[in-house]
């Protein structure tokens, strides 16, 4: 396998704070590798190294002669003046100048200059290419190549980077957060995209069906120190907690050998000390391993909410629109004490607006919105983040409450409750201006709950969060008490969070599935809403070959259909057999680079098999 980028032994300081130190990285031809480390420990500075916008204090990087490298950073900087396609076609090589100039082209009325537009496009061999560009666009619905960037939402800004990043066809790929900011169906299709390209790949991502889906090789930064996993997101949880299970025992039996030299070394003789310098030297090294800590941290949120009584928030004929937009129509619902409600559809479809409704930030167009009297609102956003930088996180917090009350009856204080958030005490005291992006976002989080509502409302809470930090926060969702309505684009997060899912059609629309996200994403309304967004010629075709099927006598099934069915009920449970065993392979650890990816593509292989086998059985089983 090709290497194409080494760091040896690289070391990174910010001010005091030690972010790694003499780590060493290699990433080879075709690997996905994901990066996994809590918020604060130099993520997205690695990554800058790695692509060359920051440099080590110390070590060396070496890469691949001619590497290409497109590099996705998390905060986008674009050209406002510049168009879509301007913006897209970043990359300053032959073909995508030819692709450039042939689109200024057809802008003109100059035959002459169109001619040589297409003779270079001809000659370059770059119809493919121009097609595999737009293909990438018209995946990430941007259509309006001549709009200017100036005019797009966050959003839309995010998908034209990604768009440009994939065009511009590197040999590595880094990405830091691909997916923040995307709608699901756009992260679907990028993990897609990703999984089944030959790109080699190396990113951050805090999306956990992503980081299972896509990365062959999970890294893991903790405490400075690199330690490297040859498998995917769900192998990586199994041999992290026995890493950590290990430690911890080599920990416990290093305190228990300190014990017995203690007693020795308080015993031994001043005379015979330089006898025994060895032992002295080993008793040093001995402290040192028992003193080690594993920050293995974990928040405990037993925050306790205000009461809440038997009414909540009622909706009545709810109305909303921007300019000819309808974002909401004629909605109607009443929420209950405990429920978890989780908020899904495309950018732009109303999503946080209607967050905003609930919460007073706008005014509705028509209805009634209707809150308890003893509901008590607090609404995390995603865009919420407005500290002074010369403030400490001790006195953010202090403001809000000096205590914070635990279900349990007692409570914590302001400090206190703040290391729960790790945030230990000389972070407490440190001006915010030092914190990470992701710490800054805990910290909000913190300032949010601090709050104990007994409603909460929560736009992309998941958005820069570390997966630490979003299991805690999962864990607490899940035991409060309160209300909560949360939009969010991570599904995981939503699969174990929510009740039920409001499906937002952006036309006014709004669908209640009694169910998760993986629920509502396998049902027939998912399928219904796919077909409806299909070309309108597509629906008419289907439409009429449906209506021929409905025509047509019940079908009975023929001696060579049933004895179809009969095979496969024997061929899927070793088909299934087949897959386990597969799985079991690529989490066992002991394959080779290669052998992961050759397991992978027959594993992929063997489930579009399997599914089109389970298909056919279902057929025919609708026949007998």
């Amino acid at each position: 396998m090709i290497s194409y980028l080494q760091a040896e032994n690289i070391s990174k300081r910010y001010g005091e704070k030690l972010l790694f130190e003499g780590i060493d990285i290699n990433i080879s031809q075709n690997q996905k590798i994901a990066l996994i480390a809590k918020n604060g420990t130099g993520k997205t500075t690695l990554l800058n190294i790695l692509g060359g916008l920051d440099t080590p204090d110390s070590g060396a990087l070496s890469s691949k002669r001619d590497l290409k490298i497109s590099y996705l950073p998390q905060d986008i900087n674009l050209d406002p003046q510049k168009s879509i396609i301007q913006a897209v076609f970043f990359q300053e090589d032959e073909i995508i100048q030819a692709i450039r100039n042939y689109n200024d082209s057809l802008k003109t009325a100059d035959n002459e200059v169109m001619q040589k537009a297409l003779d270079l496009m001809d000659s370059l061999n770059a119809w493919d290419y121009e097609a595999k560009v737009k293909q990438i666009l018209g995946q990430l619905e941007l259509f309006d190549y001549d709009e200017k960037i100036a005019h797009l939402s966050g959003g839309q800004k995010k998908r034209v980077a990604l768009a440009g990043t994939l065009i511009s066809n590197p040999d590595l790929l880094i990405l830091d957060e691909p997916t923040n900011h995307l709608d699901l169906s756009m992260i679907e299709w990028l993990e897609e995209y990703l999984s089944t390209s030959d790109i080699t790949l190396f990113m951050v991502t805090h999306d956990r069906y992503f980081l299972d889906r896509v990365c062959t090789v999970i890294l893991e930064l903790d405490q400075g120190k690199i330690f490297t996993y040859q498998g995917n997101y769900s192998y990586f949880i199994e041999k992290r907690t026995e890493r950590i299970e290990n430690l911890q025992a080599n920990i416990t039996r290093s305190q228990n050998l300190m014990k017995t030299e203690q007693e020795w070394m308080r015993r031994m003789p001043k005379a015979r000390t330089h006898k025994a310098k060895h032992r002295v030297d080993g008793f040093d090294e001995l402290k040192e391993k028992a003193n080690r800590r594993i920050d293995n941290s974990k928040l405990e949120l037993g925050v306790a909410s205000d009461r809440l009584g038997k009414k909540v928030i009622d909706i009545y004929n709810l109305k909303k629109s921007f300019d000819d937009k309808c974002l909401i129509n004629d909605f109607s619902y009443k929420f209950a004490r405990g429920e978890k409600v989780g908020i899904v559809g495309k950018n732009g479809s109303g999503k946080t607006t209607f967050l905003n409704l609930l919460a007073g930030e706008v005014s509705q167009d028509k209805g009634r919105i209707d809150i308890g009297e003893t509901v008590k609102i607090a609404y995390y956003k995603q865009d919420g983040i407005s500290f002074d930088d010369d403030t400490k996180p001790i006195d953010v917090v202090k403001k809000i409450a000096e205590s914070v009350k635990l279900k349990n009856g007692k409570s914590f204080s302001a400090s206190g409750f703040l290391q729960y958030f790790l945030f230990p005490p000389d972070m407490q005291h440190n001006f915010i201006r030092k914190l990470s992006g992701g710490e800054k976002r805990r910290l909000y989080l913190c300032t949010i709950l601090m709050q104990q509502p007994n409603v909460l409302f929560m736009d992309e809470p998941t958005n820069d969060l570390d997966i630490m930090t979003l299991q805690v926060l999962e864990e607490y969702l899940m035991l409060t008490d309160a209300t909560v309505i949360v939009v969010s684009h991570d599904r995981f997060f939503m699969d174990k969070i929510v009740d039920h899912v409001f499906v937002f059609d952006g036309k006014g629309e709004i669908r209640d599935f009694p169910g998760n996200y993986t629920q509502y994403r396998n049902s027939d309304l998912y399928q219904t809403e796919t077909e409806q967004a299909k070309p309108k010629a597509k629906i008419e075709k289907a439409a009429s070959k449906k209506q021929n099927v409905d025509t047509e006598k019940p079908k009975k099934i023929s001696f060579n259909e049933k004895y179809e069915f009969e095979q496969l009920e024997k061929e899927l449970p070793l088909l299934d057999t087949k897959r386990q065993n597969l799985e079991n392979e690529l989490h066992s650890g002991n394959l080779s680079n290669e052998d992961l990816i050759l397991k992978s593509d027959q594993l992929s292989k063997l489930l579009s098999k399997i599914e089109k086998k389970e298909h056919r059985w279902l057929e025919l089983s609708e026949l007998l």
